[in-house]
């Protein structure tokens, strides 16, 4: 593999790991065994820390490819615990608040669920990356300030309800770019009337490629040992 002149590589990204660190690793990894100093890296979609799952990696001028698998559909499945809230609408930050849930049924998240399908407009987290005043909106949300983020209009092409085990719930969700499933899954929780946060995320598919593809982000390292031999 040349990648200097560019490779597309396909990980599963660890729990607990930024999107940032198995970039980092990747680059730290390809310049030791070429003996370069510099080489160009990036990622085509960020995944939270919490997050697991297909992250597309891509090097020297394959980098120029990155925009246009940022554009590609993406599938996930997501956890979300009703009746419970949390700032960042996942376990990075504790319970805010608490909701009944006896009133939801099977047959009632099925239906609320198809509310999401289609064009939608979604207000990112304050939790997030989006720039504000040119600060990231989550350095106002870590420092208790209170962060005016505009709706963004997006698309749900599907939303299928996997597995029903109250207070959780999991489902499949394929989106366009943008989607911040965090948010999907606070707008579910209002929906039901109970509130809710994400517990568990994977994302599952970029475009054509999923997870059976992907080497993984633990064995990276090992990877590009074998690839660089």
């Amino acid at each position: 593999m040349d990648f200097i002149s560019g490779e597309v590589l396909y990980v599963n990204k660890p729990l607990n790991w930024t999107s940032f660190t198995l970039v980092r690793k990747l680059r730290n990894k390809i310049c030791r065994k070429l003996g370069v100093k510099k080489l160009k890296v990036g990622h085509a979609g960020t995944l939270d820390p919490l997050a697991t799952g297909v992250m597309i990696i891509c090097t020297g001028k394959k980098t120029k490819l990155i925009e246009s698998f940022q554009y590609q559909t993406k599938e996930y499945v997501a956890t979300i615990k009703l009746g419970e809230t949390t700032p960042s609408f996942d376990l990075e930050t504790e319970t805010d608040a608490t909701y009944p849930t006896e009133h939801i049924t099977r047959e009632l998240v099925e239906e609320t669920l198809k509310q999401f399908i289609g064009e939608i407009h979604q207000v990112p987290p304050v939790y997030s990356a989006c720039k504000v005043d040119g600060k990231r909106a989550y350095e106002f949300a870590r420092e208790g300030q209170e962060v005016d983020l505009k709706p963004k209009l997006l698309v749900i092409d599907e939303i299928e309800l996997l597995d029903y085990n109250m207070p959780e719930i999991k489902i499949r969700v394929v989106c366009s770019k943008g989607t911040y499933i965090r948010a999907l899954a606070r707008d579910i929780g209002l929906a039901l009337n109970s509130g809710g946060h994400l517990t568990a995320l994977e994302r599952t598919r970029i475009g054509d490629i999923t997870l059976e593809q992907c080497i993984s982000g633990e064995q990276v390292e090992e990877a590009i040992d074998a690839i660089i031999s």
